[in-house]
Order: C-alpha cells, then sequence, then structure tokens
C-alpha cells in the first residue's frame, strides 16, 4: 500500500503503483481529486515527454505545482501514463 499525505491529510492511496527514479506514481483512481486543481505548469523530460502539474489544496491551504502527470508520455515511460507523483513536502509512505 503507498499513501500521499499533505497537511494530514490523505490525498491517494493505492496498493497498485509505478516506481520510477525513485518516485512513486499512483494511478488515477487512487486520488482524491477533491483536493487537485490542475495549473498551466508544464515541464519535460527527455524520455518521459511533457508533464503537467496540480496544486494540492486541503483545508484551504495550497501547495502549488506539489503533483505532476504525465498525461501522454514516450513510450519508454507508457507504464505512468495518467500516474501522479508528488514533492514540496508531500508525504509518500510504502
Amino acid at each position: 500500500m503507498a499513501r500521499a499525505l499533505w497537511n494530514g491529510t490523505v490525498i491517494a492511496e493505492s496498493d497498485a503503483f509505478e516506481l520510477v527514479e525513485g518516485n512513486v506514481y499512483f494511478p488515477p483512481t487512487a486520488l482524491k481529486m477533491e483536493f487537485f486543481q490542475p495549473t498551466a505548469t508544464t515541464t519535460s523530460c527527455g524520455w518521459k515527454g511533457t508533464c503537467n502539474y496540480f496544486t494540492v489544496v486541503v483545508d484551504g491551504k495550497q501547495n502549488v505545482d506539489a503533483a505532476w502527470v504525465y498525461r501522454q508520455p514516450k513510450d519508454a515511460a507508457k507504464n505512468i501514463a495518467g500516474h501522479v507523483a508528488f514533492w514540496k513536502g508531500v508525504e509518500v509512505q510504502r
């Protein structure tokens, strides 16, 4: 079981996940979407492709761009398509 917590609240939880470069990628069904707001931020990875971000909001507190997703990754990373990973103080437990 993997869980992601921010501001004392579980924001994602799943028995199934992908581990890439030390990051836990949660499947879309694991997310508690009420805590996620898409942002306009994008970055690019040479082997994974274009990455989009979410701001995590819990109890009115925002953690801007704290979650990311590769919606249409390159072939080498197709196992994480649509999966979400975290940083910026979001605690991930496995």
